[in-house]
């Protein structure tokens, strides 16, 4: 049913796509392979984005697997019904997506060499990519207003939880060798470094045509453009693109055409208090 969460470990995720018993299956029993990929977001935080830069980077920047399979298909999201089903027939190495917080990560992939790629953004932005997402999709609950979502956001009461939590979180492994970490920012300012970080992460050499391929195909307007990475095949009913699309502006600094100032400072505020304890800069502290 639409709009209906449960909670997992105190945190609410959406019953239309996940389910109490697959949480903690993954978390407890999934086993982690080696040569898997993660890519591991707060939601609106880049992730279509990750998940189309890696899918280039598997095919050497050849776009056909890009442009023919849905990047659900290729990337997996770990924790979802649907998923988890496709990954009974998925093939090594695997490419999987999760929103998760670090501690209902699986379990087994500590103990491995998996890859994991963690995408983190400004979260001014995150509230207003994630307040547009809340207002077209079925199994959100509908915002009240810009303000009301963002002293949900504020307090972590909303899917997926507290994006202090998950940044916080996964900053406390930050030294492992098989973790990076890379900025929404970092990616518009530098596609093509990124990009050649990101491959070196992997372990995939590329040369510069390939790079050059990758950077054109994961562009904002490829993948705009890109109806196996747009969400336009998603049922209109779960996924209502006609008041707003899933991939918008492909930008940073939005949030300044939707915060008042009280906004801001209240956000503000609450952010420093938050975050005070973090050993680490943040670009947009």
């Amino acid at each position: 049913m639409a709009d209906e969460y449960f909670k997992y470990k105190g945190i609410d995720f959406f019953a239309e796509i996940y389910s109490e018993e697959n949480m903690s299956f993954v978390e407890n029993h999934f086993q982690v392979l080696d040569d898997d990929i993660f890519i591991v977001t707060y939601p609106k935080s880049g992730t279509v984005w990750m998940m189309e830069i890696i899918s280039l980077i598997r095919k050497n920047g050849d776009p056909s697997w890009c442009k023919t399979v849905p990047v659900w298909d290729r990337a997996p999201w770990l924790y979802s019904t649907a998923g988890l089903k496709l990954l009974q027939t998925y093939k090594p190495p695997r490419l999987l997506t999760s929103h998760v917080t670090v501690d209902i990560f699986p379990k087994s992939a500590f103990n491995s060499k998996a890859k994991i790629i963690y995408v983190y953004r400004n979260p001014k932005d995150v509230l207003v990519s994630l307040y547009c997402y809340a207002r077209i999709v079925s199994f959100f609950k509908t915002p009240e207003s810009f303000d009301q979502f963002l002293n949900l956001f504020l307090n972590g009461n909303v899917p997926f939880g507290s994006w202090f939590d998950h940044v916080k979180g996964w900053m406390g492994i930050k030294d492992k060798s098989n973790i990076l970490f890379i900025t929404y920012e970092e990616l518009l300012k530098d596609l093509r470094g990124s990009v050649q970080k990101i491959s070196t992460f992997v372990g995939k050499e590329l040369d510069e045509k390939a790079i050059d391929a990758i950077v054109e195909n994961a562009s904002f307007k490829s993948m705009k453009e890109n109806k196996m990475a747009n969400f336009t095949l998603v049922p209109a009913d779960l996924i209502d693109q006609k008041d707003g699309s899933f991939i918008r502006k492909g930008i940073s600094g939005d949030w300044r055409n939707h915060f008042t100032d009280q906004q801001k400072e209240h956000f503000d505020k609450v952010y420093k208090e938050k975050m005070k304890d973090l050993s680490v800069k943040l670009i947009w502290d």
